[in-house]
Order: structure tokens, then C-alpha cells, then sequence
């Protein structure tokens, strides 16, 4: 017979356990909601600021940068938050997004770094209408034809153009 050996955190957010007969459950019971807090729909004031902040309200959540210094040393790429008790600090994990305040977009952890406004789908629906999906095949530019009209082949080039600005359509 096999003993199984409980875990002392859950597997994904890593909020600790309370465990049989442990004595101060609320202390483990409140480091969890702590976290938890932090973690839950993540919304940061800030992605790498240059400094730590030296007056953070509670609650209130960062990305730490590269090379982190001070209180925030040997953190790089957590997301900091201030408590009642200080500095508390989660490893990103593939997937995890966050709301960053100073950018009004999202940022979302990519395995090694943080990525700002990058938006990865198989189309975009406004009111339920799609109004963008896969990227077309390139379209040739007016050229030839048996009569000359310059300011529609301007027009036309224009709006070809923008299209592939804008990557809607190949080059």
C-alpha cells in the first residue's frame, strides 16, 4: 500500500493548503485569499517600472521588470503586490493575462517574457458581425488596359495599399 503525500499548495496559483491538524489555520487561510486577490483577473498600475514604488497602496499590483533591485530583487517578471504584511510575489505562468493601468491593454506571460497588446484569434466580431478573419491573398495592383484613367489607379492603388498596411491583405 502506497502512501499518498497531500500537496501543501494547489497546482496552478500555488495558494497554500491548510493541513490536518495544523495549529493558526487562519494565518495559512488568509495567505491564501491574499494571494488569491492578486491573482484572480490581475489588473497592474504599471509593466517593469523603473523603480519600486515607494509608497503602494493595498492591493495595488505591478509586473516587476529585468534586473530588479531593492525590495524587489530576484523577482524578475512576478507580479508584486502590496499587502498588510509587505511585498507578496507569483511566478507568471503560460497564459496568465493581466490589465496594465499605464498601457490600457492587456499583457499576457508567453513562457519568457511579457507581452503588451498582442491579440491572437481566429476573427473579430463587433455586435456579433465578423468583421475581420484570415488574411487574404495579395491582390494586383491596376496596371494595363485599353484606357487610361490615372485617378483611378491612384484610388485603387491607395486603398490596396491600406489594405495590406493594415495586414488584411498579402503584399
Amino acid at each position: 500500500h502506497k502512501e499518498i503525500k497531500m500537496a501543501e499548495t494547489s497546482g496552478r496559483l500555488n495558494l497554500p493548503f491548510i493541513s490536518p491538524g495544523q495549529a493558526q489555520k487562519e494565518m495559512t487561510h488568509n495567505e491564501a485569499l491574499t494571494l488569491a486577490d492578486m491573482l484572480v483577473q490581475p489588473v497592474v498600475r504599471a509593466v517593469a517600472p523603473a523603480v519600486v514604488p515607494a509608497l503602494p497602496a493595498l492591493g495595488q499590483c505591478w509586473i516587476v521588470g529585468l534586473n530588479a533591485q531593492d525590495a524587489w530583487t530576484g523577482y524578475d517578471n512576478a507580479l508584486a503586490s502590496w499587502t498588510a504584511g509587505g511585498w507578496r510575489f507569483a511566478k507568471p505562468f503560460d497564459g496568465m493575462t493581466a490589465w496594465s493601468l499605464a498601457d490600457q491593454m492587456a499583457v499576457s506571460w508567453r513562457g519568457s517574457e511579457w507581452v503588451k497588446g498582442d491579440i491572437n484569434a481566429r476573427a473579430i466580431r463587433i455586435n456579433n458581425v465578423q468583421i475581420v478573419t484570415a488574411r487574404q491573398p495579395a491582390v494586383a495592383a491596376p496596371d494595363g488596359g485599353g484606357v487610361v484613367d490615372a485617378e483611378s489607379r491612384a484610388a485603387i492603388s491607395a486603398i490596396l495599399a491600406t489594405l495590406r498596411t493594415h495586414g488584411l491583405i498579402a503584399s
